[in-house]
């Protein structure tokens, strides 16, 4: 008798089954894309706050202005490797699966951050935040198209990069505070713990993507044998850098030259983040309706643009108002070209989309090198916005050998 009770176990309670995408509801849906979202959040914070926060960083390690810039360039490095890289390597791997560890592994480099006790430190923490960037949004991207009803895919990829350009209203102005108010490091304990909160909501939310196939590193690397992939990844990395050659600088910009007291530095860059929310739908509806012309006229607004912030930002009101439609018309390049990479990638859309992170992370590099450059040169800070200018004007020629091959492509005859 004793020993059968003995050998009688509690049960354990069975952990409740994982959806598959397909028996979802629709409401259902939007909650999981607000969930991938969320990691979008994170991960604008931390790329946009990093700007506003070098002269405290560049205060707190005694270096100087140019040097403290390349904590943009650290992270940027980490998206430019990490994306293609990591993207080829997981197309096996379940894409529920792979977001939770790319979130998790963008906490680690944030709490890496925050306990850096050297310049060098940092820097390899910003690398390690930014490995996982680019293979986060391409997946996400791909897998809320997926989920998407017919004809809503632009919208869709649109609604993912919203987390960023909402992250530019709410997440890097309170980010800015709090490193203003308790030093740099309180900014990344908050996308750290912002992170921490996305890996749990898709770990109860996230459904199993059972229609995004497998593909090999083989199949994934076929998307670099592709002229049309390479020449829209050369759009965003070119006409893309004119916006990080003026945001990189901005903090400098408008206390030196427009005499703004660094307290209200949030407005500022609470004005680029309402235009990039706007921007990012726009983006979505274009990329939409007609995918080549919008984003020739991204490319020209941003042209216009910035040419207009070389010549406002001597004024604290006119200038916010011009940074902010820089912030519009660059985000409303994103969804745009991210649509048109899942068009011409073929079955490598992962890692083309993945691709397009990178190459918009080459603009951030290049333009905050650009903009220190014109900078360090003597010619002022509004002079990176005219060098960004000139950068869209590149673009909008790479545009039009783009669209003529590919349509070429499409009446010959296979």
């Amino acid at each position: 008798m004793l020993e059968r009770l003995t050998s009688v176990r509690p049960a354990r309670p069975r952990r409740r089954p994982v959806p598959r995408q397909t028996d979802i509801s629709p409401r259902r849906r939007w909650i999981v894309m607000i969930a991938l979202a969320a990691g979008g959040f994170a991960i604008g914070t931390t790329e946009f706050v990093s700007m506003g926060l070098l002269p405290l960083i560049a205060q707190d390690f005694g270096v100087t202005e140019d040097r403290a810039g390349l904590i943009i360039s650290a992270y940027a490095l980490g998206v430019v490797v990490g994306a293609p890289t990591i993207t080829a390597l997981s197309g096996r791997m379940p894409r529920r699966r792979l977001l939770l560890l790319l979130m998790g592994a963008f906490f680690l480099g944030h709490l890496l951050a925050v306990f850096a006790d050297s310049y060098p430190t940092l820097i390899v923490a910003r690398i390690i935040a930014g490995l996982p960037h680019g293979a986060y949004f391409s997946v996400a991207g791909l897998s809320a198209a997926s989920m998407s009803p017919p004809g809503k895919r632009g919208q869709a990829v649109a609604f993912i990069g919203m987390g960023l350009s909402v992250a530019t209203v709410a997440g890097v102005p309170a980010a800015q505070a709090l490193g203003q108010a308790f030093g740099w490091p309180a900014a990344y304990l908050l996308v750290a713990a912002i992170a921490v909160a996305t890996v749990v909501a898709l770990w109860f939310l996230m459904p199993h993507m059972s229609e995004m196939p497998p593909t090999s590193v083989r199949t994934e690397l076929g998307a670099l044998g592709r002229s049309q992939v390479w020449l829209t990844l050369a759009l965003g990395a070119v006409g893309f850098g004119g916006m990080f050659a003026v945001y990189t600088y901005i903090t400098w910009t408008m206390t030196e030259r427009a005499g703004l007291d660094v307290s209200w530095m949030w407005l500022v860059l609470l004005a680029y983040g309402v235009g990039s929310v706007g921007g990012q739908w726009l983006g979505g509806v274009i990329a939409d309706r007609n995918l080549e012309i919008g984003i020739l006229f991204s490319l020209v607004m941003i042209g216009v643009v910035l040419v207009g912030f070389y010549f406002t930002s001597t004024n604290v009101v006119i200038g916010t108002i011009n940074f902010g439609l820089i912030g519009f018309f660059g985000s409303s390049l994103t969804p745009t070209l991210q649509v048109r990479l899942m068009d011409v990638a073929g079955d490598a859309q992962t890692l083309a989309a993945s691709l397009n992170h990178s190459a918009l992370n080459l603009a951030n590099a290049g333009g905050a090198a650009l903009g220190g450059a014109v900078i360090a040169a003597g010619f002022g800070y509004a002079a990176p916005a005219l060098a960004g200018a000139g950068l869209a004007v590149a673009a909008i020629l790479v545009w039009f050998p783009t669209v003529y091959l590919r349509a070429r492509s499409a009446r010959t005859p296979s």
